[in-house]
């Protein structure tokens, strides 16, 4: 099977990771990384690819930023040719950014059957471009792989065959238990003079809470008083940083700000954290399998999974809420709970032998 892959953004990495490990371990697959450049700084996609193990992409495309609309048309542009070039048997589209609907939707128009893994998430917020793009790939795919069973359930209820959805596990988490001893001997922690479970991690990058001033401003403050208890370490994207340069806060809480780190440092410092705050849907699932207390910033989630059985708090965006989700945390309210099923590190290997038992049958049914 020549199946191409794509990755457009750093958490696609993460998921492509394992996915690249298992095919390139069986001969009969033959894989072909295709990136998009959706994230394209240089030295981070670099950093991802080398801390990860993951080959070098065969073709770059190099699309750069956009709105979403001239986003999603490079990607488009510049995939067919690659397409024409290597005449796949399959494509494999993971997660839910722009490069995932955009090539999809090549890919199928083109008459190629389409995979597309973490399949069936659903926030049910259609004012978040993710949430369409989740959607639409679902809708043209011909395989689709489930991290939890919440996407089995949603793809149902949308009328999706059942024998084309697989609950297989979470191919983020593959990556994360392979590397988690790899990330724990990086020093971060002592190389920024922090002790475990004394310190608080931040992320915050979606564009409904750092592009609103006052959105920004009131969850800013919030978290600052959080600051007063804990330290808290920041990963900050420069356009975010800019931001609240610009909103000229006072700072009474104890910040370290720091720049993007590559996977190893992240995942250490995850590790570490007495708790985690954010509003990325990735680490939501991290946590939950690093039993880390996780407060998500929004006022939803497509990863349920990890409310019910993780150690992950919706926490929304108003500043109340948020602070008496910090206190429940703070006296020991959230706990580590069972995993959701298949998330054991083996979920790339599952979706291998899907794939392979698929095209076996198909050829059985041809033959007879």
């Amino acid at each position: 099977m020549k199946i191409l892959l794509v990755a457009g953004t750093r958490p696609n990495f993460i998921k492509i990771a394992s996915l690249m490990t298992a095919f390139r371990a069986r001969a009969f697959f033959q894989p072909i990384l295709i990136h998009t450049g959706q994230h394209y700084d240089e030295k981070m996609s670099d950093l991802f690819f080398r801390q990860l193990e993951i080959p070098e992409p065969t073709e770059n495309l190099e699309v750069g930023s956009g709105s979403h609309a001239v986003q999603t048309a490079a990607i488009m542009t510049r995939f067919e040719p690659v397409l024409e070039r290597y005449r796949p048997d399959v494509v494999l589209v993971v997660g839910d950014v722009n490069s995932t609907v955009a090539c999809g939707l090549t890919a199928v128009k083109k008459g190629i059957p389409l995979i597309h893994v973490e399949a069936g998430l659903r926030s049910f917020d259609r004012t978040m471009p993710e949430e369409i793009n989740r959607i639409v790939t679902d809708a043209l795919s011909d395989w689709l792989f489930c991290s939890e069973e919440d996407g089995v359930h949603n793809l149902l209820r949308e009328g999706r065959p059942a024998e084309r959805i697989f609950l297989v596990g979470n191919v983020m988490i593959d990556t994360l238990l392979r590397h988690r001893e790899r990330a724990a001997r990086t020093g971060i922690l002592e190389q920024m003079g922090l002790g475990p479970r004394r310190y608080a991690l931040l992320t915050l990058h979606r564009p409904a809470n750092v592009d609103d001033p006052a959105t920004l401003s009131r969850l800013m403050e919030v978290l600052d008083r959080v600051a007063c208890d804990w330290p808290i370490v920041f990963p900050i994207h420069p356009r975010t940083r800019a931001r609240l340069e610009a909103l000229g806060l006072q700072w009474r809480g104890q910040w370290k700000w720091i720049e993007p780190l590559g996977y190893l440092e992240f995942l250490a410092l995850m590790d570490g954290a007495r708790l985690v705050m954010t509003d990325s849907g990735g680490v939501q699932e991290e946590t939950t399998v690093l039993g880390v207390p996780c407060l998500t910033l929004r006022e939803n989630t497509e990863r349920p999974a990890t409310i019910r059985l993780g150690t992950n708090r919706l926490a929304g965006t108003d500043p109340d809420r948020i602070w008496k989700a910090y206190e429940a945390v703070r006296e020991g309210a959230v706990q580590p709970g069972p995993l959701p099923p298949l998330w054991d590190g083996r979920a790339a290997e599952r979706i291998a032998d899907a794939l392979e038992k698929s095209v076996a049958s198909c050829a059985l049914g041809q033959r007879k």
